[in-house]
Protein backbone atom coordinates (compact mmCIF):
# COMPACT_ATOMS: atom_id res chain seq x y z
CA UNK A 1 0.00 0.00 0.00
CA UNK A 2 1.42 3.46 -0.98
CA UNK A 3 2.22 6.09 1.34
CA UNK A 4 0.55 9.51 1.14
CA UNK A 5 2.55 12.29 0.47
CA UNK A 6 3.58 14.56 3.27
CA UNK A 7 1.92 17.48 3.65
CA UNK A 8 4.43 20.21 2.17
CA UNK A 9 4.62 17.99 -0.81
CA UNK A 10 0.80 18.15 -0.90
CA UNK A 11 1.19 22.48 -0.66
CA UNK A 12 3.45 22.81 -2.86
CA UNK A 13 1.82 20.89 -6.06
CA UNK A 14 -0.85 23.00 -5.30
CA UNK A 15 1.19 26.22 -5.54
CA UNK A 16 2.32 25.25 -8.68
CA UNK A 17 -1.12 24.72 -10.07
CA UNK A 18 -2.51 27.85 -9.15
CA UNK A 19 0.43 29.56 -10.87
CA UNK A 20 -0.74 27.90 -13.78
CA UNK A 21 -3.81 28.20 -13.78
CA UNK A 22 -3.04 32.33 -13.17
CA UNK A 23 -0.76 31.99 -15.89
CA UNK A 24 -3.12 30.09 -18.47
CA UNK A 25 -5.65 33.77 -18.47
CA UNK A 26 -2.46 35.72 -20.22
CA UNK A 27 -1.15 34.06 -23.61
CA UNK A 28 1.72 35.71 -24.87
CA UNK A 29 1.91 34.90 -28.38
CA UNK A 30 2.56 36.17 -31.48
CA UNK A 31 -0.48 38.84 -32.52
CA UNK A 32 -2.49 38.36 -35.77
CA UNK A 33 -2.94 41.33 -38.26
CA UNK A 34 -6.28 41.42 -39.44
CA UNK A 35 -7.35 41.48 -42.87
CA UNK A 36 -7.44 45.24 -43.35
CA UNK A 37 -3.72 45.72 -42.05
CA UNK A 38 -0.87 45.83 -45.10
CA UNK A 39 2.59 46.24 -43.97
CA UNK A 40 5.32 48.21 -45.62
CA UNK A 41 9.24 48.46 -45.64
CA UNK A 42 10.40 51.57 -44.49
CA UNK A 43 11.54 53.39 -47.54
CA UNK A 44 10.23 50.77 -50.02
CA UNK A 45 7.62 51.87 -52.76
CA UNK A 46 4.09 49.98 -52.01
CA UNK A 47 0.94 49.82 -54.24
CA UNK A 48 -2.38 49.66 -52.82
CA UNK A 49 -5.55 48.18 -55.08
CA UNK A 50 -9.16 49.53 -54.34
CA UNK A 51 -11.18 46.76 -56.18
CA UNK A 52 -9.83 44.08 -58.48
CA UNK A 53 -12.82 45.50 -60.97
CA UNK A 54 -13.98 48.99 -61.17
CA UNK A 55 -16.25 50.29 -63.46
CA UNK A 56 -15.02 51.90 -66.04
CA UNK A 57 -16.75 55.28 -65.92
CA UNK A 58 -16.27 55.43 -62.18
CA UNK A 59 -13.57 57.37 -60.36
CA UNK A 60 -12.26 56.06 -58.00
CA UNK A 61 -10.91 58.47 -54.83
CA UNK A 62 -7.91 57.91 -52.51
CA UNK A 63 -8.19 59.76 -48.76
CA UNK A 64 -5.77 59.23 -45.59
CA UNK A 65 -6.80 60.22 -42.44
CA UNK A 66 -4.12 62.44 -40.54
CA UNK A 67 -2.80 61.91 -37.64
CA UNK A 68 -4.27 62.99 -34.51
CA UNK A 69 -7.26 64.30 -36.23
CA UNK A 70 -10.51 63.88 -34.37
CA UNK A 71 -14.08 63.71 -36.40
CA UNK A 72 -12.93 61.73 -39.62
CA UNK A 73 -11.32 64.63 -41.11
CA UNK A 74 -9.13 63.38 -44.54
CA UNK A 75 -6.68 64.42 -46.90
CA UNK A 76 -7.23 63.57 -50.66
CA UNK A 77 -4.20 62.29 -52.47
CA UNK A 78 -4.69 60.79 -55.72
CA UNK A 79 -7.22 58.93 -58.29
CA UNK A 80 -7.65 55.73 -59.38
CA UNK A 81 -8.23 52.17 -58.61
CA UNK A 82 -4.51 51.53 -57.27
CA UNK A 83 -2.10 53.96 -55.32
CA UNK A 84 1.58 54.03 -55.59
CA UNK A 85 3.53 55.25 -52.34
CA UNK A 86 6.98 55.99 -52.73
CA UNK A 87 9.90 55.78 -50.26
CA UNK A 88 7.56 54.78 -47.30
CA UNK A 89 8.21 56.72 -43.82
CA UNK A 90 6.92 56.13 -40.56
CA UNK A 91 5.06 59.04 -41.18
CA UNK A 92 2.66 57.01 -44.27
CA UNK A 93 1.62 54.99 -41.67
CA UNK A 94 -2.17 55.28 -40.98
CA UNK A 95 -5.88 54.86 -42.36
CA UNK A 96 -6.32 54.74 -46.38
CA UNK A 97 -9.72 54.65 -47.92
CA UNK A 98 -10.80 54.39 -51.41
CA UNK A 99 -14.50 55.77 -52.40
CA UNK A 100 -16.97 56.28 -55.35
CA UNK A 101 -18.74 59.03 -54.87
CA UNK A 102 -19.92 58.89 -51.36
CA UNK A 103 -19.83 55.33 -51.61
CA UNK A 104 -16.74 53.86 -49.39
CA UNK A 105 -15.53 50.95 -51.45
CA UNK A 106 -12.15 49.52 -49.35
CA UNK A 107 -10.35 50.73 -46.28
CA UNK A 108 -6.65 49.84 -45.02
CA UNK A 109 -4.51 50.55 -42.78
CA UNK A 110 -0.98 50.93 -43.34
CA UNK A 111 2.26 50.24 -40.85
CA UNK A 112 5.57 51.20 -41.91
CA UNK A 113 8.37 49.62 -40.03
CA UNK A 114 11.96 48.87 -40.35
CA UNK A 115 12.79 45.68 -41.57
CA UNK A 116 14.34 44.06 -38.26
CA UNK A 117 11.37 45.08 -36.63
CA UNK A 118 9.51 42.34 -39.23
CA UNK A 119 11.24 39.45 -38.69
CA UNK A 120 12.24 39.68 -35.05
CA UNK A 121 10.43 39.31 -31.86
CA UNK A 122 10.26 42.01 -29.26
CA UNK A 123 12.42 42.62 -26.04
CA UNK A 124 11.98 40.99 -23.11
CA UNK A 125 10.42 43.74 -20.57
CA UNK A 126 12.17 44.13 -17.50
CA UNK A 127 9.07 46.00 -15.28
CA UNK A 128 9.66 47.93 -12.28
CA UNK A 129 6.31 49.85 -10.58
CA UNK A 130 6.26 52.75 -8.07
CA UNK A 131 3.42 54.94 -6.89
CA UNK A 132 4.08 58.79 -5.95
CA UNK A 133 1.90 58.72 -3.06
CA UNK A 134 -0.84 56.96 -0.87
CA UNK A 135 -3.67 57.92 -2.88
CA UNK A 136 -2.36 57.39 -6.14
CA UNK A 137 -2.05 55.04 -8.82
CA UNK A 138 0.47 52.65 -9.78
CA UNK A 139 2.20 53.10 -12.53
CA UNK A 140 4.66 50.41 -14.10
CA UNK A 141 7.38 51.22 -17.05
CA UNK A 142 10.35 49.50 -18.77
CA UNK A 143 12.59 50.49 -21.54
CA UNK A 144 12.33 49.46 -25.01
CA UNK A 145 15.36 50.83 -27.15
CA UNK A 146 14.39 50.09 -30.87
CA UNK A 147 11.37 51.45 -32.03
CA UNK A 148 8.49 48.81 -31.57
CA UNK A 149 7.32 47.44 -35.28
CA UNK A 150 3.45 48.51 -36.26
CA UNK A 151 1.14 46.32 -34.31
CA UNK A 152 3.23 45.62 -31.08
CA UNK A 153 0.68 45.39 -27.88
CA UNK A 154 1.96 45.34 -24.63
CA UNK A 155 0.09 44.36 -22.11
CA UNK A 156 0.17 43.88 -18.18
CA UNK A 157 -2.13 41.99 -15.42
CA UNK A 158 -2.10 42.52 -11.74
CA UNK A 159 -3.82 39.92 -9.30
CA UNK A 160 -3.62 39.22 -5.58
CA UNK A 161 -0.71 36.59 -5.05
CA UNK A 162 -1.68 32.86 -3.94
CA UNK A 163 -5.19 33.51 -5.10
CA UNK A 164 -6.62 32.04 -8.40
CA UNK A 165 -8.53 34.75 -9.81
CA UNK A 166 -8.36 36.56 -13.23
CA UNK A 167 -5.70 39.54 -12.55
CA UNK A 168 -6.76 43.55 -14.10
CA UNK A 169 -5.67 43.59 -17.56
CA UNK A 170 -4.08 46.87 -18.62
CA UNK A 171 -3.23 48.26 -22.20
CA UNK A 172 0.30 49.84 -21.93
CA UNK A 173 1.26 52.88 -24.14
CA UNK A 174 4.93 53.27 -25.96
CA UNK A 175 6.67 56.72 -25.41
CA UNK A 176 8.88 57.34 -28.28
CA UNK A 177 10.71 60.27 -26.79
CA UNK A 178 11.26 58.39 -23.56
CA UNK A 179 11.90 55.26 -25.12
CA UNK A 180 9.91 52.96 -22.75
CA UNK A 181 6.27 51.36 -22.89
CA UNK A 182 4.42 52.72 -19.69
CA UNK A 183 0.88 51.13 -18.03
CA UNK A 184 -1.08 52.63 -15.08
CA UNK A 185 -2.79 50.30 -12.73
CA UNK A 186 -5.53 51.49 -10.81
CA UNK A 187 -5.86 51.21 -6.87
CA UNK A 188 -9.06 50.31 -5.64
CA UNK A 189 -10.13 52.63 -2.48
CA UNK A 190 -9.51 50.57 0.83
CA UNK A 191 -6.65 48.06 -0.31
CA UNK A 192 -4.43 47.15 2.24
CA UNK A 193 -1.14 48.60 1.37
CA UNK A 194 0.94 44.83 2.96
CA UNK A 195 -0.37 42.18 0.42
CA UNK A 196 1.66 41.31 -2.41
CA UNK A 197 0.89 41.47 -5.50
CA UNK A 198 1.74 39.98 -9.21
CA UNK A 199 2.46 41.87 -11.91
CA UNK A 200 2.89 40.36 -15.14
CA UNK A 201 3.90 41.50 -18.65
CA UNK A 202 3.50 40.62 -22.21
CA UNK A 203 4.92 42.04 -25.32
CA UNK A 204 3.87 40.56 -28.71
CA UNK A 205 4.01 41.60 -32.31
CA UNK A 206 3.39 39.58 -35.66
CA UNK A 207 7.11 37.91 -35.30
CA UNK A 208 6.52 36.50 -31.91
CA UNK A 209 5.73 37.69 -28.05
CA UNK A 210 8.11 38.00 -25.30
CA UNK A 211 6.86 37.68 -21.48
CA UNK A 212 9.12 39.02 -18.73
CA UNK A 213 9.61 37.77 -15.22
CA UNK A 214 6.80 38.00 -12.74
CA UNK A 215 7.07 40.58 -10.47
CA UNK A 216 6.24 40.80 -6.77
CA UNK A 217 5.26 43.97 -4.99
CA UNK A 218 3.21 45.84 -2.30
CA UNK A 219 1.24 49.07 -2.73
CA UNK A 220 3.78 50.51 0.11
CA UNK A 221 6.94 48.77 -0.77
CA UNK A 222 6.79 50.52 -4.52
CA UNK A 223 6.40 54.08 -3.03
CA UNK A 224 8.63 56.76 -4.33
CA UNK A 225 7.62 60.50 -3.74
CA UNK A 226 8.22 63.02 -6.99
CA UNK A 227 11.21 65.27 -5.99
CA UNK A 228 10.64 68.49 -3.53
CA UNK A 229 10.24 71.76 -5.41
CA UNK A 230 10.95 75.32 -4.95
CA UNK A 231 14.23 74.64 -2.95
CA UNK A 232 16.02 78.22 -2.28
CA UNK A 233 19.18 79.18 -0.48
CA UNK A 234 19.64 82.41 1.56
CA UNK A 235 22.43 83.74 3.44
CA UNK A 236 21.85 84.20 6.69
CA UNK A 237 23.31 87.97 8.62
CA UNK A 238 26.00 87.86 10.33
CA UNK A 239 27.24 84.24 9.38
CA UNK A 240 29.68 83.74 7.57
CA UNK A 241 29.51 79.99 7.50
CA UNK A 242 25.65 79.55 7.56
CA UNK A 243 23.10 78.80 4.81
CA UNK A 244 19.66 78.45 5.40
CA UNK A 245 17.82 75.87 3.09
CA UNK A 246 14.10 75.76 2.15
CA UNK A 247 11.43 73.68 0.29
CA UNK A 248 8.48 72.36 -0.25
CA UNK A 249 6.28 68.97 -0.61
CA UNK A 250 5.78 68.12 -4.20
CA UNK A 251 2.41 68.71 -5.77
CA UNK A 252 1.55 64.63 -5.99
CA UNK A 253 1.69 64.19 -1.89
CA UNK A 254 -0.91 65.53 0.50
CA UNK A 255 1.14 66.68 3.84
CA UNK A 256 -2.25 66.62 5.54
CA UNK A 257 -2.36 62.49 5.68
CA UNK A 258 1.02 61.20 5.55
CA UNK A 259 4.12 62.96 5.80
CA UNK A 260 7.57 63.03 4.23
CA UNK A 261 11.75 62.89 5.40
CA UNK A 262 14.29 64.85 3.44
CA UNK A 263 17.95 64.09 2.59
CA UNK A 264 19.90 67.24 2.29
CA UNK A 265 23.63 67.15 -0.14
CA UNK A 266 25.52 70.76 -0.03
CA UNK A 267 29.08 70.98 -1.32
CA UNK A 268 31.15 74.03 -2.43
CA UNK A 269 31.43 74.39 -6.07
CA UNK A 270 35.26 73.62 -6.11
CA UNK A 271 34.61 70.81 -4.07
CA UNK A 272 33.62 66.96 -5.90
CA UNK A 273 31.76 65.76 -3.28
CA UNK A 274 28.53 66.10 -1.17
CA UNK A 275 28.57 66.30 2.74
CA UNK A 276 24.84 65.03 3.44
CA UNK A 277 22.24 65.81 5.87
CA UNK A 278 19.58 62.82 6.70
CA UNK A 279 16.41 62.29 9.24
CA UNK A 280 15.16 65.77 8.39
CA UNK A 281 11.43 66.07 8.99
CA UNK A 282 10.99 69.86 8.51
CA UNK A 283 10.78 71.35 5.15
CA UNK A 284 14.04 73.48 6.15
CA UNK A 285 17.90 73.51 7.01
CA UNK A 286 20.68 75.34 8.06
CA UNK A 287 24.00 74.45 7.10
CA UNK A 288 26.85 75.48 9.60
CA UNK A 289 29.85 74.47 7.95
CA UNK A 290 29.51 76.54 4.34
CA UNK A 291 33.10 78.26 3.69
CA UNK A 292 33.01 81.93 3.68
CA UNK A 293 32.30 83.67 0.45
CA UNK A 294 32.06 80.61 -1.47
CA UNK A 295 28.82 79.49 -3.72
CA UNK A 296 27.27 76.42 -2.35
CA UNK A 297 25.11 73.99 -4.70
CA UNK A 298 22.26 72.14 -2.43
CA UNK A 299 19.67 69.31 -3.74
CA UNK A 300 16.88 67.88 -1.86
CA UNK A 301 15.35 64.49 -1.74
CA UNK A 302 12.23 62.75 -0.10
CA UNK A 303 10.67 59.80 1.19
CA UNK A 304 8.00 58.15 2.94
CA UNK A 305 8.14 58.93 6.91
CA UNK A 306 8.32 55.52 7.94
CA UNK A 307 10.76 54.36 5.61
CA UNK A 308 8.66 52.43 2.73
CA UNK A 309 9.41 52.22 -0.37
CA UNK A 310 12.44 54.21 -2.24
CA UNK A 311 13.89 57.39 -1.95
CA UNK A 312 12.95 60.01 -4.78
CA UNK A 313 15.28 61.59 -7.45
CA UNK A 314 17.45 64.70 -6.59
CA UNK A 315 15.63 67.80 -6.79
CA UNK A 316 16.92 70.28 -9.16
CA UNK A 317 19.90 72.20 -8.09
CA UNK A 318 19.52 75.34 -5.65
CA UNK A 319 23.09 77.71 -5.03
CA UNK A 320 23.40 80.18 -2.52
CA UNK A 321 26.69 82.19 -0.83
CA UNK A 322 27.21 82.52 2.84
CA UNK A 323 26.84 86.33 3.99
CA UNK A 324 29.95 88.78 4.02
CA UNK A 325 31.09 91.89 6.06
CA UNK A 326 29.76 94.74 3.73
CA UNK A 327 33.20 96.13 4.97
CA UNK A 328 35.29 93.77 3.79
CA UNK A 329 33.44 94.45 0.39
CA UNK A 330 34.41 98.41 0.81
CA UNK A 331 37.76 97.76 1.52
CA UNK A 332 38.06 95.32 -1.99
CA UNK A 333 36.27 98.13 -3.93
CA UNK A 334 37.91 100.82 -2.69
CA UNK A 335 41.77 101.18 -3.50
CA UNK A 336 42.46 103.88 -1.07
CA UNK A 337 41.31 102.12 1.77
CA UNK A 338 43.91 101.12 4.37
CA UNK A 339 41.41 99.83 6.40
CA UNK A 340 42.59 96.73 8.74
CA UNK A 341 40.79 94.15 11.15
CA UNK A 342 42.39 94.04 14.43
CA UNK A 343 42.07 91.74 17.22
CA UNK A 344 39.11 92.84 19.12
CA UNK A 345 37.09 92.71 15.85
CA UNK A 346 37.77 96.89 15.21
CA UNK A 347 39.20 98.25 12.54
CA UNK A 348 41.51 100.74 11.85
CA UNK A 349 41.27 104.51 10.25
CA UNK A 350 41.18 104.95 6.57
CA UNK A 351 43.86 107.12 5.30
CA UNK A 352 42.75 109.93 3.10
CA UNK A 353 43.11 110.40 -0.29
CA UNK A 354 45.10 113.76 0.27
CA UNK A 355 48.23 111.49 1.24
CA UNK A 356 48.89 110.24 -1.41
CA UNK A 357 48.89 113.04 -3.50
CA UNK A 358 45.07 112.88 -5.19
CA UNK A 359 43.94 116.12 -6.92
CA UNK A 360 40.61 116.70 -6.54
CA UNK A 361 38.25 118.30 -8.91
CA UNK A 362 36.10 121.14 -8.39
CA UNK A 363 33.06 121.96 -10.28
CA UNK A 364 34.35 125.48 -11.03
CA UNK A 365 37.35 124.20 -13.45
CA UNK A 366 39.00 121.35 -12.48
CA UNK A 367 39.28 118.60 -14.50
CA UNK A 368 37.37 114.90 -14.60
CA UNK A 369 39.98 111.74 -14.36
CA UNK A 370 39.21 109.76 -17.00
CA UNK A 371 38.32 105.58 -15.63
CA UNK A 372 41.29 103.46 -16.26
CA UNK A 373 41.66 100.00 -16.95
CA UNK A 374 45.33 99.56 -14.88
CA UNK A 375 45.04 98.59 -12.16
CA UNK A 376 45.60 101.16 -8.69
CA UNK A 377 48.92 100.49 -6.96
CA UNK A 378 47.92 100.02 -2.85
CA UNK A 379 48.65 103.02 -0.59
CA UNK A 380 50.87 100.18 1.31
CA UNK A 381 53.54 100.29 -1.98
CA UNK A 382 53.75 104.16 -1.73
CA UNK A 383 54.69 104.31 2.26
CA UNK A 384 56.66 102.13 1.82
CA UNK A 385 58.88 103.35 -1.25
CA UNK A 386 59.13 106.59 -0.13
CA UNK A 387 60.01 105.96 3.76
CA UNK A 388 62.94 103.67 1.90
CA UNK A 389 64.07 106.80 -0.08
CA UNK A 390 64.33 109.14 2.70
CA UNK A 391 66.28 106.83 4.28
CA UNK A 392 68.84 106.37 1.41
CA UNK A 393 68.65 110.12 0.90
CA UNK A 394 69.26 110.40 5.05
CA UNK A 395 71.97 108.00 4.63
CA UNK A 396 73.72 109.69 1.87
CA UNK A 397 74.00 113.30 3.14
CA UNK A 398 75.12 111.69 6.54
CA UNK A 399 78.33 110.51 4.65
CA UNK A 400 78.80 112.89 2.32
CA UNK A 401 79.16 115.67 5.89
CA UNK A 402 80.79 113.07 7.55
CA UNK A 403 83.63 113.30 4.60
CA UNK A 404 84.21 117.07 4.53
CA UNK A 405 84.43 117.30 8.48
CA UNK A 406 87.23 115.02 7.90
CA UNK A 407 88.88 116.95 4.84
CA UNK A 408 88.67 120.05 6.84
CA UNK A 409 90.18 119.07 9.80
CA UNK A 410 93.35 117.47 7.64
CA UNK A 411 93.93 120.73 5.76
CA UNK A 412 93.73 123.13 8.88
CA UNK A 413 96.58 120.39 10.50
CA UNK A 414 98.74 120.96 7.28
CA UNK A 415 98.43 124.84 7.12
CA UNK A 416 100.13 125.46 10.65
CA UNK A 417 103.40 126.80 11.04
CA UNK A 418 106.27 124.90 11.86
CA UNK A 419 106.94 124.20 15.66
CA UNK A 420 103.40 125.10 16.32
CA UNK A 421 101.15 123.40 18.68
CA UNK A 422 104.36 121.46 20.06
CA UNK A 423 105.27 121.21 23.65
CA UNK A 424 108.25 122.27 24.90
CA UNK A 425 110.30 121.46 27.51
CA UNK A 426 110.32 124.09 30.24
CA UNK A 427 113.45 124.38 32.56
CA UNK A 428 112.71 123.48 36.29
CA UNK A 429 113.43 126.65 38.51
CA UNK A 430 116.71 127.04 41.23
CA UNK A 431 116.50 125.68 44.52
CA UNK A 432 116.15 128.08 46.87
CA UNK A 433 119.34 128.54 49.72
CA UNK A 434 118.69 127.70 52.89
CA UNK A 435 120.94 127.70 56.37
CA UNK A 436 123.04 124.54 55.83
CA UNK A 437 123.68 125.75 52.29
CA UNK A 438 125.21 129.17 52.13
CA UNK A 439 126.12 130.53 49.06
CA UNK A 440 129.40 132.17 48.04
CA UNK A 441 129.39 135.18 46.40
CA UNK A 442 132.71 136.85 44.85
CA UNK A 443 133.19 139.31 42.71
CA UNK A 444 133.84 138.87 38.81
CA UNK A 445 137.24 138.06 38.22
CA UNK A 446 139.05 140.34 36.17
CA UNK A 447 139.29 137.80 33.31
CA UNK A 448 135.16 137.69 33.50
CA UNK A 449 133.87 141.05 34.12
CA UNK A 450 130.12 141.95 34.70
CA UNK A 451 129.42 138.16 35.97
CA UNK A 452 128.74 136.74 38.70
CA UNK A 453 129.63 133.85 40.32
CA UNK A 454 127.55 131.85 42.86
CA UNK A 455 129.17 128.46 44.22
CA UNK A 456 127.06 126.11 45.78
CA UNK A 457 127.66 122.60 47.27
CA UNK A 458 126.42 120.18 44.45
CA UNK A 459 124.90 123.20 41.85
CA UNK A 460 126.60 125.75 40.09
CA UNK A 461 125.22 128.31 37.33
CA UNK A 462 126.48 131.33 35.24
CA UNK A 463 124.56 133.89 34.18
CA UNK A 464 125.46 136.90 32.08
Amino acid sequence: MARPPPPLLLGLLLLRLLLQLAAAGRPCGPTGLSRDTVLGRLGANITLTCQDKVPANATVLWQVEEQGSAGGWARRLAEGNMLLLRRLRYEDSGRYSCSVGSHLLRSLRLLVAAPPCLAEPPETPQVSCYRRSHDKDILCEWPQQERPSPGTRAMLWVKRRFVAENGTEQRCRYFSKARKFSCRVKVPPGTDDTKHLVVSTCVSNSAGGSAGKDKIITLSGVLKPDPPINVTVEALEKAPQRLRVNWSYPSSWDPRFYWLRFQVRYRPEPAPAFMEVDQVTTTWLDIHDAWHGTRHVVQVRAKDEFGHGAWSEWSQEAVGTPWTDPRDLTSEMEPFSSQLPMEDDTYGVTLPPELFGEDHANSAGGSVMEPSTHPVASPYAFLVTGGSLLLGIALFVGIVVRYRQMWWTNEQERTKPEGEGQHMLVPLGLPLPTLNDTPLLSHSSPSSPGMLHITHSGYSSSGQ
